[in-house]
């Protein structure tokens, strides 16, 4: 009877000990510790998202080349601005921005349609502007009244709409808060009870009601992360909030947090916040518009939209570097996406159908690329991606062949023929008219079991 007492006992101390041990864990409302929070790995997975900005900004549609024009509210109270210029001239001296909203009506928003599109574009995640710098909401916020989609413009939670279509074809939903305010009077006259009163209880709102998969915050550069209280919301949203463990936020939580703080970094258009390009030794993002703009902006030409072979080499850099690609689109007022957003769009969907399993859920390899060949790796496999076609011959010096080295394309039936020279592995492409080999703008080689 001792000994089945004894054993008992000693059963009932491990589960305990299991039971330690399997607890969550606590954050405390500092940097410190918030920074020790494992990202959750279906963000590093995913690779590729989907950015929206839309708003107010959305009517006016305007800022002068190679600008944000979701800015054109800040850029018409500079008195010598082309948008001011521009506005003037078509809306008259008069006419004062808030005159806008009640023009958003968002007509023709047909978010199954966006969320199909986005689905066929291979994102595996979409982040819309919850509230951009102007203030407006996208959904019914009680601390932005007569300043929200459902009290004027659209009279539609637009934000809620878009969330439960895109859920519905299983993407992960995130949404984009800006902390500051422009012209929010309490914001420009006492900055602590704006914190209090208004941003903090609204985007624990966005949260409670919401459940983003992502946030990402902006608008962080005229305090530090303790006049924002960052540490503090964020050690709530890590250890109370129903998203807690599913949940990342970016890098954008004060003036000093950039490439600091936060569960990735972020670089947009190819940038930190200090002007350097990405080499930020943690998880990351880069963000950026098909064209020169967030906010969709009739006053670019074509010319001015990067083509799919662009965009597809631009997700192949990033992602051979660890990184992430958040793509924006700008959707007009009515709530159409611009088709030449969309062709864009179903081109990289069609190249990830075909090369998807190169970029989605692999790591970097220990060599990022060497000349027009970028590599990832996932398993036992890595993968060469060449930035266009290399010819009837592939050379390439980072990998090294074993006895089991097979090589092979994604779509083509047959492995391809190899051999193996001093400090070169030498692929022979298949010998077919390159209309005949699948997929277009880069080609994905295989290479199983190499060193």
């Amino acid at each position: 009877m001792k000994k089945v007492i004894a054993v008992l006992l000693f059963a009932v101390c491990l589960g305990f000990a299991g039971l330690l041990s399997g607890a969550e864990k606590r954050y405390e409302p500092n940097w410190k510790s918030l920074d020790t929070r494992p990202i959750p790995a279906w963000y590093d997975e995913a690779k590729f998202g989907i950015f929206i900005h839309w708003g107010v900004y959305s009517v006016p549609a305007w800022g002068k080349r190679h600008t944000y024009a979701e800015w054109y509210w800040f850029d018409l109270n500079r008195p010598f601005s082309a948008t001011k210029r521009h506005h003037d001239k078509t809306y008259g001296k008069n006419f004062k921005y808030e005159q806008f909203a009640p023009m958003f009506q968002a007509e023709n928003f047909q978010p199954d349609q966006w969320a199909e599109l986005f689905k066929n574009s291979g994102a595996k995640y979409v982040v819309l502007t919850s509230k951009h710098h102007e203030g407006y909401c996208l959904y019914p916020s009680k601390y932005s009244p007569n300043w929200n989609s459902m009290e004027v413009g659209a009279h539609r939670d637009l934000l809620g709409d878009l969330s439960k279509a895109v859920r519905a074809k299983g993407l992960k939903m995130g949404y984009y808060y800006s902390l500051y305010e422009w012209y929010n009077p309490l914001y420009r006259s006492d900055v602590n009870k704006y914190v209090d009163t208004h941003m903090l209880p609204q985007i624990k709102e966005l949260v409670n009601n919401y459940q983003p998969s992502v946030i990402f915050a902006d608008g962080e550069w005229d305090h530090p992360s303790k006049v924002w209280r960052s540490e503090e919301f964020l050690a709530w949203l890590y250890n109370e909030s129903s998203v807690r463990d599913e949940v990342v936020v970016d890098d954008r939580w004060g003036i000093e947090t950039r490439g600091r703080h936060g569960d990735y970094y972020t670089s947009e258009y190819g940038k930190t916040t200090a002007g350097k390009k990405v080499n930020l030794g943690r998880k990351w993002e880069e963000n950026q518009g098909i064209g020169w703009s967030f906010g969709y902006n009739a006053n670019e030409p074509e010319g001015d939209y990067k083509t799919a072979e662009q965009l597809i080499k631009m997700l192949v850099e990033i992602v051979s570097q660890g990184g992430n690609l958040l793509l924006d689109v700008g959707p007009s007022a009515d709530g159409r996406i611009p088709q030449i957003m969309q062709d864009r769009l179903l081109a990289m969907g069609e190249w990830l159908n075909l090369n998807g399993e190169a970029i989605y859920q692999t790591t970097p390899w220990r060599v990022s690329g060497e000349g027009n060949v970028r590599y990832t790796q996932k398993g036992d496999a890595v993968y060469a991606i060449y930035l266009g076609w290399p010819g009837k011959e592939l050379a390439l010096t980072a990998a090294v062949v074993t006895g089991n080295t097979t090589v092979s394309m994604p779509g083509w039936k047959e492995d391809l023929k190899f051999r193996s020279e001093p400090g070169k592995l030498i692929i022979a492409t298949p010998s077919v008219p390159l209309d005949q080999v699948p997929g277009k703008y880069a080609y994905v080689f295989k290479l199983s079991k190499v060193k």
